[in-house]
């Protein structure tokens, strides 16, 4: 049971032991598709659809804090969401937290 102070819009999406350390995943948050990854035990969440031509962002390979769109190439830093070749565009990012062995994503 949460407690009373707790935000509640944070929502369960994985277990911490389901995304291993450089690797990434696509969850579902209220029908929404977003991309989470793992980069070295730290948790970050962005938006799943590619700015290209929407490609599936968590399907992709991470190196280090860059994940490469399995489409087409576009690299995205998941610390930020930013373009690597174009970082003034870039994909929604979303709060993280770890609590009890599980991933938390605010909505």
């Amino acid at each position: 049971m949460p407690e009373p102070d707790e935000d509640l819009s944070f929502v369960r999406v994985a277990g911490v032991r389901d995304v291993p350390p450089g690797t990434g995943t696509v969850v579902n948050v209220g029908g929404r598709l977003l991309a989470l990854f793992n980069v070295g035990g730290t948790f970050y969440a962005l938006d799943n659809t590619c700015l290209h031509r929407g490609g599936p962002v968590g399907e992709g390979d991470l190196e280090d804090t860059i994940v490469t769109c399995p489409w087409h190439g576009f690299q995205y830093d998941v610390t930020t969401g930013r373009n690597v070749f174009d970082p003034e565009v870039g994909l929604e990012t979303f709060d993280v937290r770890v609590s009890d062995g599980d991933v938390l994503i605010r909505v």
